[in-house]
């Protein structure tokens, strides 16, 4: 036995050289390929100013600011944007990041937004399409994230019931779901921005589907009128609008996300496969978003079909509008295919809720903290007329004015707002500077303010989501003015998804005003 130890100890010392070569061969071509994979797309915006090439801590960079989101301590050259943490160097208009392998450019100057925006529109006429759409088909195939040519006939389609005639008319409709959802607050604490969500949910529901949810309707009013549907509609009703919320809560660019959408930070070629396994396996995150999104996708679709069956040709709704074009346009018919008219109307219901709810209550909160501010809403509101009449349209908007292929473009919307050069004092809550006659508004950039996005990418729901919330201000102005409650944190935290949304919601005390009372 020890004669063959010997032997195969030869052997191996003497083999050894000969096998260590392909080990260290293939190793070396791993490396290699690891780093071409990685670091080629960076070749073609080397030129633009950043940080050097590496797309790794890049990534574990925008994953690990997600720790300081709830930090009101960030420091003054910091900005966080979409969960992202910028560092904003002086004389700077435009940074390169990377996410994973893919490169990206942040945009934080008001010119070079114009210049992508709208100049070189048609070289970056597609949005790009980050990790968490990418998991989520049902997002995919809405406006937003449409591309091409398909884009182009959705969006001339969609734009025709924005328009001015027809927002008009949605007026009254607006004011009746206001009237009704704010006529019982109290001085009770409750959360507005679930009051809130519930009212842009059925103003939406209404003016685009035709379909009243009933959300925001006092609870004495349940069961008293004829329309109202029975309680386990009610309930069917709700259980969607919270499947709604998740499916839109869990699209996460950090580490709370699924393991897919994290993988496709990290190694985008990963996230489909598993993706794929993972909604098979009960229980995993990815199991939980697909099968909320085939329950919201299979209720679309019945509101499509119900819709559809009753080919009603005289409505003028959103979801009328584009069936009649589907029937009478062959473009339209081949664009406006069943999966892409559900996920375009979950897109209008997203849209037309969760944003207009975030910014009504955001306004709610904002105002109650600045007594000065809410003297100011008060006697503007007041100066406009009688209490009970409705303000038109026309008064809304006149009388309460307020790189390489590949490379994907960020605007940077947030570094903006913060930019000392258009916003003077940019932490301090002054609505008046937004002022059409003021001095600060005629000096300012035309594109330092673009929250509603720039160029045709830019939002085409913005006058309807305007027109609802001054609309939505003048009538809780008229009756109530709001404190916060003890029991709300502050600063406010916030959930960085798709759409942004408060972590715990705005808590308020609603107090009438003296006349309400008397009233």
């Amino acid at each position: 036995m020890e004669l063959l130890a010997a032997i195969l100890h030869q052997f191996t010392d003497t083999a050894e050289p000969f096998i260590r070569a392909p080990v260290l061969s293939t190793i070396f071509t791993i490396l290699a390929g690891f780093l071409v994979y990685f670091y080629g797309p960076y070749w073609g915006v080397r030129k633009v100013p950043g940080p050097p090439a590496m797309p790794y801590s890049d990534t574990f960079l925008c994953l690990l600011s997600m720790v300081l989101t709830s930090s009101p301590f960030l420091p003054r050259n910091m900005v966080l944007y979409s969960g992202t943490l910028i560092l904003l160097i002086p004389c700077s208009s435009g940074q390169r990041f990377h996410m994973g392998r893919q490169p990206l450019v942040i945009v934080a100057d008001a010119e070079l937004c114009r210049e992508v925006g709208i100049k070189q529109f048609k070289y970056i006429s597609n949005r790009s399409i980050p990790s968490p759409i990418a998991a989520s088909p049902l997002h995919q195939k809405g406006l937003f994230f449409t591309r091409d040519a398909r884009w182009s006939t959705m969006r001339n389609t969609i734009l025709s019931v924005y328009q001015p005639s027809h927002l008009a008319k949605l007026v009254p409709t607006m004011q009746e779901f206001i009237e009704s959802a704010t006529q019982n607050l109290d001085s009770k604490e409750f959360t507005f921005s679930d009051l809130s969500l519930k009212l842009a949910t059925d103003v939406i529901g209404q003016a685009a589907f035709g379909v009243d949810f009933g959300l925001s309707k006092p609870k004495s009013d349940h069961g008293s009128l004829n329309e109202v549907k029975s309680k386990h509609e009610n309930d069917q009703v709700q259980e969607f609008i919270n499947q709604h919320i998740y499916a839109t809560t869990q699209l996460k660019m950090d580490l709370s996300g699924s393991l897919s959408i994290i993988l496709g930070l990290l190694i985008p070629i990963l996230q489909e496969p598993f993706r794929q396994i993972l909604k098979r396996i009960p229980g995993t995150m990815d199991w939980k978003v697909d099968r909320t999104n085939q329950n919201l996708s299979n209720r679309l679709d019945e509101i499509v079909k119900n819709r559809m069956n009753e080919n009603d040709g005289g409505s003028k709704d959103f979801l009328s509008l584009i069936l009649s074009a589907r029937e009478s346009e062959t473009a339209a018919k081949n664009v406006f295919t069943s999966d892409y008219i559900s996920a375009v109307t979950y897109e209008h219901l997203l849209a037309g809720s969760a944003t207009t709810s975030f910014t009504l209550s955001s306004i709610i909160y904002l105002v109650a903290c600045h007594p000065e501010v809410e003297k100011k809403v008060i006697e503007e509101i007041d100066a406009f007329g009688p209490h009970d009449q409705m303000p038109t349209a026309y008064d809304l908007q006149h009388k309460f004015p307020y790189l390489d292929q590949g490379t994907w473009v960020w605007l940077a919307l947030g570094v903006l707002a913060k930019d000392r050069k258009h916003f003077p004092e940019p932490e301090k809550f002054r609505p008046e500077r937004f002022d059409p006659n003021g001095e600060e508004e005629k000096r300012r950039h035309p594109y330092a303010n673009i929250p509603f996005g720039i160029g045709p990418r830019a939002c085409i729901g913005q006058k309807f989501s305007m027109q609802e919330l001054k609309l939505s201000m003048v009538h809780l102005y008229r009756k109530y003015v709001f404190r916060h409650s003890p029991q709300m944190e502050n600063p406010l935290e916030f959930d960085y998804g798709i759409v942004l949304n408060f972590k715990h919601g705005v808590k308020v005390h609603a107090i009438k005003r003296e006349w309400s009372r008397e009233n």
